[in-house]
């Protein structure tokens, strides 16, 4: 009789073991980075399951401000905040109609030992423990989603910018010159397309070494983004070969510009102590153009300037 009370307590107890593990399996993260926010005996279902959802919605894009603003819709529900920005090495990100005037209540976002960056919420209330904790446990939510964005992010900037400057690439300007012709086709949108070349450049590389040289460069980056409007768009080919699309139809605008970049580039200290300068041309998209048809004018400007003796610029 003590031998069968004795066996039916192993078995409560196995049974009690095997619950407990199935407890913590639920509770476990997976490797995938999955995650379970709260668990069932704290909070309703209803809850648990809004958040999975939250889960699914925030793996549906990989750029910033999207993940941002799927997450702003859900955590509104918690907070009434005003605005919601995310700092990191990347920038500033921040969910459209942003208001950052009222208070700051600022999170680290980690994963393991990677600092992703701070997640700022911007509210006229203050922010009570409970809400904090809440919001504390949502981040991990947010996390991987977040890190995926910004990896992707990482990625297509490579693929796109130029290294040295960070300015728009040869394969970005292809694209989006592409683009451009297509609307001017389709929609009657003018634009013009200018090319730049460094004078003298060569030189500052052979006698100052390749880090005068890159200096230079990102100076005249600088210059050239100083110089254009918002609705304009620089890029750097490689070597001292720039480029510049012009949302204006007018052979005035390029003068204007021109004349703007010619004047930046005098009053650089570095760029006039090497005696840099720049030759310019430019030429005005039309309806039946092609990439090779355009570019093959602006490159006759370029060599019309060059051959005026540089250090001016000339329309074709």
């Amino acid at each position: 009789m003590a031998q069968k009370s004795l066996n039916i307590c192993k078995a409560t107890l196995s049974g009690e073991n095997l619950m407990e593990n199935v407890h913590i399996l639920t509770q476990r993260v997976s490797g995938r980075g999955d995650f379970l926010p709260f668990s069932a005996e704290h909070t309703p279902n209803n809850e648990t399951t809004a958040t999975h959802e939250l889960v699914a919605e925030l793996q549906t894009s990989l750029v910033i401000e999207d993940v941002l603003a799927i997450y702003a819709k859900f955590t509104k529900k918690l907070l009434n905040f005003t605005g919601l920005q995310f700092q990191s090495t990347l920038g500033t990100a921040q969910t459209s109609e942003s208001d950052t005037n009222s208070t700051p209540y600022i999170f680290d976002l980690t994963i393991g030992r990677e600092h992703l960056g701070q997640l700022i919420y911007f509210s006229k209330y203050p922010l009570g423990k409970a809400i904090e904790s809440k919001l504390r446990s949502l981040h991990s939510a947010l996390v991987y989603p977040l890190r995926n964005a910004m990896m992707y992010s990482r990625v297509l900037k490579l693929a796109t910018k130029d290294s040295l400057t960070g300015l728009n690439n040869r394969s970005q300007f292809n694209d989006i010159l592409s683009q451009k012709l297509e609307n001017c086709r389709r929609y009657q949108r003018p634009f013009s397309l200018m090319l730049l070349d460094l004078d003298n450049f060569k030189q500052v590389n052979d006698k100052f070494g390749h880090k005068i040289g890159d200096d230079t460069l990102k100076e005249f980056a600088t210059v050239l983004n100083s110089s254009i409007r918002a609705t304009d768009t620089v890029f750097r080919f490689g070597g001292d070969e720039f480029a510049i699309l012009i949302e204006d139809p007018e052979f005035k605008t390029n003068q204007v510009v021109s004349e703007r970049i010619m004047q930046f580039v005098k009053q650089s200290s570095l760029m006039s102590k090497h005696e840099v300068t720049v030759s310019i041309g430019y030429t005005l998209a039309m309806s039946n153009d092609c990439d090779i048809e355009i570019f093959s004018r602006a490159d006759k400007g370029l060599y019309k300037a060059k051959a005026s003796g540089r250090n001016c610029a000339k329309a074709y």
